[in-house]
């Protein structure tokens, strides 16, 4: 015989069900600020993509963000199924942007798209470089969070955090890639430490011929219009800002065959005292005098010091 209780459980169950299903329809909307809102239920739960007014970041704007709806959370009961998100599941958030190079020489930009909550912690972010955009052309892509961190806030927000952009020529190659001079450096994201800053360079070797080295890597150090700036002393060795770094090692010549590599460095300190702090979001490095230049991007936050050291080139170890 059934009871009254399991009656009335067996009627509830569909009904919390349909529910579900009405209150997982519907999508988000992007408003002029970019912050996402609970759409009016006729969307998809899966979400659509919903234009962004957002101005241009340095030549970057975010055209479209697809977030898709909420998954509903109804209050726990032993006699209800919730629909978690499944571990390593694809979270469905995207943005739609379009980079326009207003400029006068092809670049390469790269971009730091930033996946938020409304009240602006970041959830997630992401890097996307875009190669040899033509002056006066715009290329277009969409950038995606993936699968969520565990335990991260909903995402409401997409935005162009930072963009870099350097003469397509002087880009550091693509991973995997080796360039036509055969010789490829590139930066690594640096490391800091009681405001002491230091980012590697690395050069490898990729051609197949051998490739001296005899020294330091000649550097520029170019502002946000990849014009120079004055004022700073480029040292070689350490120039006392810190010892034990390995910075004063001698240079000694030294030969890269095929598939050997060498690694400099840079370092600083972001003191800041009197007078006015100098920032260099670009530098440009020659592996020795006469080499083709690449410009890397390690944001240099000198303050008031106006020295930057610089490492001899030394062999990677194998």
């Amino acid at each position: 015989m059934r009871t009254a209780t399991s009656s009335l459980l067996s009627a509830a169950v569909p009904a919390v069900a349909a529910l579900l299903v009405l209150t997982a329809c519907g999508s988000e909307q992007v408003g002029v600020s970019g912050a996402a809102r609970p759409g009016s239920g006729s969307e998809s739960g899966s979400g659509s993509a919903v234009p962004v007014s957002d101005p241009p970041v340095d030549g970057v704007r975010i055209t479209s963000v697809t977030i898709p709806a909420a998954t509903p959370s109804p209050i726990p009961s032993d006699h209800v199924v919730h629909a978690d998100p499944l571990p390593g599941a694809d979270s469905g958030i995207s943005a739609a942007y379009e980079v326009t190079n207003s400029g006068t020489r092809a670049l390469t930009y790269t971009v730091l798209f930033e996946f938020t909550t409304d009240s602006g912690a970041v959830m997630g972010n992401h890097f996307e470089t875009v190669r040899s955009v033509a002056p006066g052309a715009t290329r277009r892509g969409t950038v995606r969070l993936g699968p969520p961190a565990p335990g991260s806030s909903r995402v409401g927000r997409v935005e162009v955090a930072r963009v870099t952009r350097v003469p397509a020529a002087e880009a550091p190659p693509a991973p995997g890639v080796c360039p036509p001079s055969g010789i490829r450096l590139t930066a690594d994201d640096g490391d800091a430490a009681m405001g002491l800053r230091v980012v590697g360079l690395r050069l490898e070797n990729c051609g197949k011929r051998d490739y001296p080295l005899d020294g330091y890597p000649r550097l520029d150090l170019l502002d946000d219009d990849l014009a120079p700036v004055h004022g700073v002393r480029i040292l070689d060795g350490s120039g006392g800002i810190s010892t034990g770094t390995g910075f004063d090692d001698p240079a000694r010549p030294l030969v890269l065959k095929p598939g050997e590599s060498a690694v400099s460095g840079l370092m600083w300190r972001n003191t800041t005292e009197f007078g006015t702090a100098v920032d260099v979001p670009y530098v440009r490095v020659r592996a020795k005098e006469g080499a083709a230049p690449v410009t890397v991007t390690p944001h240099l936050d000198l303050g008031t010091t106006g020295r930057l050291a610089v490492r001899a080139w030394t062999r990677e170890a194998s």
